[in-house]
């Protein structure tokens, strides 16, 4: 995206052809060489010269204004020629070589117009990206005591922004990731997404437990949203290698460990935020190399001629190995095959690897979580 900000910035003398240019360009030569074999055809009546004028348009379609002043410059001339060999200047001659020419400024005109609305739009995929990146800061690659990767794949080719989110953070608390998905789509979802990145990234730091985190980010969405509006999302946090999930109508995360997909489905079923939720968390040992993928719905509802994206049959085949930021290629390689590269929703994606306690040292379970643990 950014060099071709610095293609539309380039002087005229040095702006190099784009293939959308050459497009353009091999086109109006295609027209102009057509219409002077007809009128090679017509004998030496200059009868079709009327024609050359479609020849900067057509050029106009894709190429700079320069090219289409010059290919209309040449179709002018070429016509000229042909209004010449008929004999002498007539009303119809003379009318047909000045439209070509008014037909090669209005042509140029409107190549102008197409630039600036061009470069206007790559500015704006441009500053879409930065806003992206202030939403979803990069993460990983090592969070404590885990391995992060985070991956975002969008179902829109234009734009890389969405509702979707995540986050991790190493917090005294033991390290903290966020996964949520805005209901919604545009810059009210983005709005959304970042007001519940901007809330988690305060408290995951102020909080002791993961359930006071929940209610301050349902605070946080009621604030912001209307009556319909929600945000589902998954907690998680790793403390001494004991983890534990509080999820909010969110997809269950898929544990890894020794060639098997544990879904780590919640003890009961809790509303979206912005809805008041009222979690109970689950709570798992890890042991070392256990991975851990995060997910938003969108990969849940990839589907194929009806079929949907086996995630739990190929999640241990896909990001068991390699590095987590392989396995998240591996996978999001596998999911676009799988619809065509046709994507429905956008998809938000993170893969934890556990590789053991620092040390030894652990930390000690708040007592919610020891009850947690041992119900």
């Amino acid at each position: 995206m950014l060099c071709r900000v610095a293609m539309l910035d380039l002087p005229p003398g040095r702006r190099p052809l784009s293939p959308g240019s050459r497009a353009g360009l091999g086109a109006a030569v295609m027209l102009l060489t057509a219409v002077s074999a007809v009128e090679l055809l017509d004998g030496k009546n200059a009868d079709f010269v009327g024609l050359f004028a479609a020849v900067p348009f057509l050029a106009a379609v894709f190429a700079f204004w320069q090219t289409v002043l010059v290919v209309g410059v040449v179709a002018t001339i070429v016509g000229m020629v042909f209004v010449a060999a008929a004999g002498p200047l007539t009303v119809a001659g003379g009318v047909n070589i000045l439209g070509i020419m008014l037909a090669t400024g209005i042509a140029s005109a409107v190549a102008t117009i197409r630039q600036r609305q061009a470069a206007r739009i790559v500015e704006l995929q441009r500053l879409a990206a930065v806003a992206q990146q202030a939403v979803l800061r990069p993460v990983g690659p090592q969070v404590g005591a885990l391995a992060v990767a985070g991956r975002y794949i969008s179902a829109t080719a234009a734009a890389d922004i969405g509702g979707d989110l995540y986050e991790a953070l190493d917090t005294p608390y033991g390290v903290r990731i966020i996964i949520g998905d805005v209901r919604g789509k545009g810059l009210d979802a983005v709005r959304l997404a970042s007001i519940v990145l901007g809330s988690y990234r305060h408290v995951a730091y102020e909080r002791a437990d993961l359930k006071a985190m929940v209610t301050d980010l349902d605070r946080a969405v009621a604030r912001s949203v209307g009556d319909e509006d929600f945000v589902t999302a998954a907690l998680v946090e790793e403390r001494g290698g004991t983890l534990t999930i509080v999820n909010c109508g969110h997809p269950a995360p898929l544990l890894l460990r020794r060639g098997k997909v544990i879904p780590l489905e919640p003890p009961a079923p809790a509303p979206p935020l912005g809805f008041m939720p009222e979690v109970k968390a689950r709570v798992e040992r890890l042991e070392p190399g256990d991975r851990l993928l995060l997910f938003t719905d969108g990969l849940g509802e990839a589907r194929r001629d009806g079929e949907f994206f086996p995630t739990a049959d190929r999640a241990w085949r896909l990001l068991g190995h390699g590095t987590v930021g392989d396995g998240l290629a591996s996978l999001e390689t596998a999911l676009v095959d799988w619809v065509h590269g046709r994507l429905e929703d956008d998809i938000a994606l993170v893969l934890l690897e556990y590789a053991g306690p620092d040390d030894g040292a652990t930390v000690p379970m708040p007592s919610w979580e020891v009850g947690a643990a041992g119900s």
